[in-house]
């Protein structure tokens, strides 16, 4: 089956629970919320395909660009760049958004995920998915 990527969007809000000692968004949260972004992506490739889902296979680049802070919201914008046979390449950009400025560019990566399918004894194994980008 054939796609285009379209872009998959995600949004989460910056609680106190997330900050880190400085008072600004916790990378590793970023990274989380990025990683969701991502295997939405991914979701939305392997509908139709042999794969049941998409596990993080690894984060091959990551840049904070500028800090977020406590009550800002996050905006993500993820799109697959790439399809291999069992791997999934995929671009993300984090925006920052606060109550009196414009969105600004906060984190940009890049992932690569794997179609996984489960087997009949409960484990999952990685599985040609059989997708073409258009």
């Amino acid at each position: 089956m054939n796609h285009k990527s379209d872009i998959v969007r995600y949004s989460q809000l910056v609680m106190p629970q997330d900050a880190n000692v400085v008072g600004t968004l916790f990378g590793g949260q970023m990274i989380s919320w990025m990683d969701i972004a991502v295997s939405k992506a991914a979701h939305r490739i392997l509908k139709k395909s042999p794969a049941d889902s998409a596990v993080t296979r690894a984060i091959d680049a990551t840049e904070f660009k500028e800090p977020v802070y406590v009550g800002e919201w996050v905006n993500f914008e993820a799109v697959v760049t790439k399809l291999g046979k069992t791997s999934i390449k995929v671009h993300v950009q984090a925006y920052a958004e606060g109550r009196h400025d414009d969105r600004r560019l906060a984190c940009v990566a890049e992932f690569t995920m794997v179609a996984v399918k489960q087997q009949v004894d409960g484990l999952y194994t990685k599985c040609t998915h059989n997708q073409k980008l258009k």
